[in-house]
């Protein structure tokens, strides 16, 4: 029996799961936390993919979902964030070198896209923008039937799209990108620079909100924390609108976990996106849907990937 591992490489935690030629269910799965003083990141990685392989059946190949940019032809990771010493990281030939088997590579958000549409929300569509709204903002596209990858594989980084000129600095270092504005970790620096300011919430007392406890807040009724929420509302809402006039999907997929604040967020942005819309076929039949892998999207991604009717896509 032919068997394929899929890894998920995030900023929290290393992943790797066995799978069989059809279906979802891991044969067997292993985790890790991706920070830790015991040897460096890719010696652990590899260490854990040794640990699920199989004894009696025969590895077909790799996939790996891999942070921040990435050329999926060329099998490198430019710079993964949360793991310094990956820069220029020449993942795939590393891996092959040490399990000899073929490995296929993908960023992330990418993969989890993959993930969401041959086997989550997405199934049966052709046209999809997956966006994962989380400490930052995430994207993957497909297009008619197609993962949508750009010449050096770096398409995609619909977070870092500019929505507001001159506005705050975003983590990649630029300014007014929708990540700087819409992510958890935007909302939660809008409302400690707020409170900072002299403004009364319940979050008062709390040092340093996350978006968890604004999402939290909002629900209860915090002026402060929905103000947060709709602010972010509203650049996604912006975003949205520019994407649905490049891309006209027929489905946005949310996932993250700021996205199950659910209206609190999505709310302002739908009114943005009706309001902005340039002709109102765009949206025609449109879906916006929560995210249905969750956790799971891109390590079921890079099992998508390594399928054989998959790697077409790549």
């Amino acid at each position: 029996m032919s068997i394929y591992i899929a890894v998920d490489v995030g900023g929290t935690q290393l992943r790797v799961a066995t799978f069989t030629e059809v279906g979802i269910t891991p044969r067997q799965q292993a985790r890790i936390p991706t920070k830790s003083a015991q040897g460096k990141t890719i010696d652990r990685l590899m260490d854990l993919i040794a640990s699920v392989w199989p004894v009696d059946d025969r590895v077909a190949a790799i996939g790996v979902a891999a942070p921040g940019p990435t050329n999926p032809r060329l099998g490198i990771v430019y710079k993964a964030p949360n793991i310094p010493d990956w820069v220029d990281l020449p993942l795939r030939q590393i891996l092959e070198d040490r399990f000899n088997v073929p490995v296929c590579l993908g960023n992330d958000a990418n993969l989890a896209a993959l993930g969401e549409w041959r086997f989550g929300a997405g199934q049966g569509r052709h046209n999809i923008l997956y966006l994962t709204i989380s400490t930052g903002i995430g994207a993957g596209v497909i297009c008619d039937g197609h993962l949508l990858l750009g010449e050096n594989g770096l398409a995609g980084e619909l977070g870092h799209i500019t929505v507001l000129p001159d506005g705050p600095v975003c983590g990649c270092g630029q300014r007014g990108h929708l990540e700087a504005l819409s992510s958890g970790t935007a909302i939660a620096a809008y409302v400690t620079a707020e409170l900072a300011k002299g403004r009364e919430s319940s979050l008062s007392a709390t040092l340093n909100p996350n978006a968890r406890e604004i999402s939290r807040a909002a629900k209860q009724g915090d002026p402060l924390a929905i103000e947060a929420f709709a602010r972010a509302g509203k650049y996604l809402g912006i975003a949205i609108t520019s994407f649905l006039h490049s891309l006209n999907p027929s489905m946005i997929i949310l996932g993250g976990g700021v996205s199950q604040s659910g209206h609190l967020l999505i709310d302002p942005a739908e009114a943005v996106v009706r309001a902005s819309v340039m002709a109102p076929e765009y949206l025609n039949d449109l879906i916006i849907t929560t995210a249905a892998l969750g956790d799971n999207a891109g390590l079921l991604g890079a099992l998508a990937l390594v399928r054989s009717t998959e790697r077409e896509v790549i």
